[in-house]
């Protein structure tokens, strides 16, 4: 568990959580808002993410945090939270893109678009470029992307990105969290020479809700995370130390394990598979229209 003491101080300094209202998202914002930042906890809907935040007061009574709402498989939400958070705060310190899921059976979201990718992959890409200008407001502000271990053994099927011919949701799983290494690494280089760092982890295979699939396939999967995973409070401690640790302020683009530099898989080094994605989404998330 991350604490107080080894957490460098973040006084003065405003982040945005998502998926903050259970799992490693809850425990890495209740950690940040530990060492002094200001924490907007975003949450599926208003009650889990004003829950979430009296929570976090319970135990730190002093912490200054703020719930926020958006269902992040639908892209009006997350143009809605972005607005809300440039309302919320005149700059952003730590972006922390923790939400995601598993979703066994296919289904589509409002948009029309695979839940896994959109949620996973998409609602984050969306999110990030809409918000750098808050970002690029800080002195030196920081993309922490939580991505997966799971990404290996797979690589973008860019003929069938959402599996409408063929869906395994597994594999949807492990292209999508493919996909945030690729994100990272290409948002990495777009910023180059600029004031923000972006940063992907593997958090380790944490009990978290990530299993939420309500099939008696999520219900194995959950029993199986009971029994062998990682607690939330080991789960986060790379996302705490990527959000703060003075040791990697000026480390961008890289993938850490254990909080330390990893090498992820050959398919998550493809720069061309990086910067096809970037263009597949950005027309998918109509970042254009959104004013990215």
């Amino acid at each position: 568990m991350t604490s107080q003491a080894l957490t460098p101080s973040m006084d003065g300094k405003t982040c945005l959580v998502t998926g903050a209202t259970a799992g490693i998202g809850f425990i890495a914002a209740r950690e940040l808002a530990r060492a002094g930042a200001r924490v907007l906890l975003a949450g599926r809907s208003p009650q889990t993410s004003t829950e979430a935040a009296g929570r976090i007061r319970e135990e730190i009574p002093n912490a200054d945090v703020a719930p926020l709402a958006a269902d992040l498989a639908s892209q009006a939400e997350v143009r809605r939270l972005a607005r809300d958070v440039a309302t919320a705060t005149d700059r952003l310190d730590v972006l922390v893109n923790n939400a995601g899921g598993i979703w066994l059976d296919r289904a589509d979201t409002v948009d029309g678009v695979e839940t896994t990718f959109a949620v996973n992959h998409l609602a984050p890409f969306l999110l990030t470029n809409l918000l750098l200008a808050s970002l690029r407001s800080a002195p030196s502000a920081r993309v922490v992307n939580v991505a997966s271990g799971a990404h290996r053994g797979v690589a973008m099927d860019f003929d069938d990105l959402e599996g409408r011919r063929r869906y395994n949701g597994w594999r949807a799983y492990q292209r999508s969290k493919l996909a945030n290494i690729l994100f990272t690494r290409e948002l990495a280089g777009r910023l180059k020479g600029d004031s923000i760092s972006v940063n992907c982890l593997h958090p380790g295979y944490v009990n978290t809700r990530i299993f939420r699939d309500a099939t008696w396939k999520g219900a194995v999967m959950r029993a199986f995370a009971r029994a062998f995973a990682i607690t939330p409070e080991q789960g986060a401690a790379t996302t705490v130390y990527l959000a703060t640790s003075p040791d990697v302020a000026d480390v961008t683009g890289e993938y850490f394990v254990k909080s330390r530099p990893a090498v992820p898989s050959r398919a998550a080094r493809d720069d061309d598979a990086a910067r096809r994605l970037w263009d597949v989404s950005a027309a998918m998330a109509r970042l254009e229209d959104a004013g990215g």
